[in-house]
């Protein structure tokens, strides 16, 4: 009856399954869309590149998953890799989903950009925020943005640019900075640029309610944003990707860069329903 009994479980492991992920997503944005934000920190060249590589690794997910993804900026950094990079993600739960990769992200390796190949460690910062539609009611004092204009510059190839009308929008209250370069219209980069803005405001107003939160339950929120990463990504001497968070790792690094990253989310998601994460 072995086969039977096997054959019986599928179901249920199933079921059990859905009812754990819709679980995982009880938030106000959990189901809609996201932004995603990438940008290189401590590490020069390396973290320029380094926000480069995961932007390839975030649109190899969102392949995988069959989840839409649109490119609203890229930064060229000044010899390889990128600045910075926006990007929306579209699809069911995708900001439930992606908040699990708030935070520093910690790349070790042998630098291709020092001739004596030396070990560097470079980082890169996820920010994650709803996507609300257009007619959104998020109040924007005008007094308090400070808006660019410039011409997108941009090395060419995958990240190539659109248009020289490019937007950039600096919310003086918060610093928050937000640009677009994707459209073909400055008006149209400066209305993304908003959308962008005001997800972004909403994410830090979601930010400090999860900190009060945490802090009544006598801990603190794992936003990922301070001095420790929540994920490295070590290619040497060894090969290892490990979650700092969850303590969950993966010995094959290639196959992390190249979109496989939901176990990591899986987990991260598990461990912060069943509470072991603040």
């Amino acid at each position: 009856m072995e086969g039977e009994i096997a054959a019986g479980l599928v179901p249920l492991r199933d079921e059990l399954d859905r009812l754990q992920e819709a679980a995982l997503f009880d938030g106000e944005y959990d189901s809609g869309d996201a932004v995603v934000t990438l940008q290189s920190g401590t590490g020069g060249t390396d973290a320029q590149d380094w926000a480069e590589m995961m932007l390839r690794m975030y649109e190899r997910w969102a392949a995988n998953r069959r989840f839409s993804i649109e490119l609203l900026e890229a930064s060229p950094g000044e010899e390889a890799g990128l600045k910075s990079a926006t990007f929306t993600v579209g699809g069911e739960n995708a900001y439930g989903i992606l908040k699990a990769e708030r935070g520093k992200h910690r790349l070790v390796r042998q630098s291709p950009f020092d001739q004596a190949h030396r070990r560097h460690t470079a980082f890169s910062t996820v920010i994650v925020a709803p996507l609300l539609p257009e007619d959104a009611d998020v109040e924007i004092d005008e007094s308090d943005l400070r808006i660019d204009t410039y011409r997108a510059q941009g090395a060419g190839g995958q990240h190539v640019n659109k248009t020289d009308s490019a937007i950039r929008i600096t919310h003086l209250p918060t610093g928050i900075v937000v640009q677009c370069q994707n459209e073909r219209s400055q008006a149209a980069n400066k209305q993304t640029a908003m959308r962008v803005l005001k997800a972004r405001l909403v994410e830090k107003g979601e930010e400090e309610r999860e900190a009060v939160m945490a802090k009544e339950r006598g801990g603190s929120a794992d936003t990922g944003f301070g001095g420790e990463s929540v994920r490295s990504y070590v290619l040497h001497p060894y090969q290892l990707v490990k979650d700092t968070r969850t303590g969950y790792e993966m010995g094959n690094t290639q196959a992390v860069l190249d979109g496989e990253i939901d176990p990591f989310i899986r987990e991260y998601l598990l461990a912060r329903a069943a509470g072991r994460i603040v």
